[in-house]
């Protein structure tokens, strides 16, 4: 009787062990398709949208002192020659270009404006944001083709004790208006190599990674 009760015993502890293990390193809930770790073809994305402290270069055609190197400030303006308080941050810089030439306009005729950004930040909305258990969480621009790999080599991959099986991936849907949410592997992709675990990242995407709870 007593070598039968402790059978039970160690099976139910084998069982428990394995329940938890589950629930520590399983994704669950919707999974995005997979990507290939290069992209077959290369492409470009959506029109960059300026964000604030990013480092523009203005040049104004045969009109050089008209031109500067700005950043734009906190607040989403700049200030160039003739010009104060122009909103920059929202608009692409070929919008922004149009506008300053609108302004120059009255000043000297057909004026030729060029935008050059020379650092980017980019809005909340085109940048991929890697929070919890990661080596440098951080808040990176996003490019064109940028996959979860591109990512997570960015923030230096996973902590000591991340659950990267259990990481999330928010993304909002324009359709919609709403936000939804994926379940990501980055366990499997980092550690295991499985390439299926890679998927395309879109602008604004939030990448949660839980620490394990033992």
């Amino acid at each position: 009787m007593p070598i039968n009760r402790f059978a039970h015993l160690l099976a139910g502890s084998a069982m428990l062990s394995l329940m938890l293990t589950g629930c520590a390193g399983s994704a669950s809930g919707p999974q995005l398709p997979p990507a290939s770790t290069v992209p077959m073809q290369e492409g470009p994305g959506e029109d960059y949208i300026i964000g604030p402290l990013d480092e523009l270069t203005i040049f104004v055609w045969r009109n050089p002192e008209l031109g500067a190197k700005v950043q734009v400030r906190p607040d989403g303006r700049i200030t160039t020659p003739l010009i104060t308080d122009m909103p920059a941050v929202g608009k692409t810089p070929k919008m922004l270009a149009d506008d300053i030439t609108l302004q120059l306009s009255q000043y000297i005729q057909d004026p030729l404006v060029s935008v050059i950004v020379n650092k980017f930040a980019g809005t909340f909305s085109q940048q991929i944001r890697v929070v919890g258990a990661s080596e440098k969480p951080a808040s990176l621009p996003y490019r064109a083709n940028m996959t979860l790999l591109d990512a997570m080599i960015s923030v230096g991959g996973l902590s000591e004790y991340a659950a990267g099986n259990r990481a999330k991936l928010i993304r909002f849907d324009k359709e919609t208006g709403k936000q939804k949410e994926y379940s990501i592997r980055l366990g499997d992709l980092l550690k295991k190599g499985d390439s299926k675990a890679n998927v395309m990242l879109m602008p604004g995407d939030v990448i949660i990674i839980p620490e394990s709870s033992f």
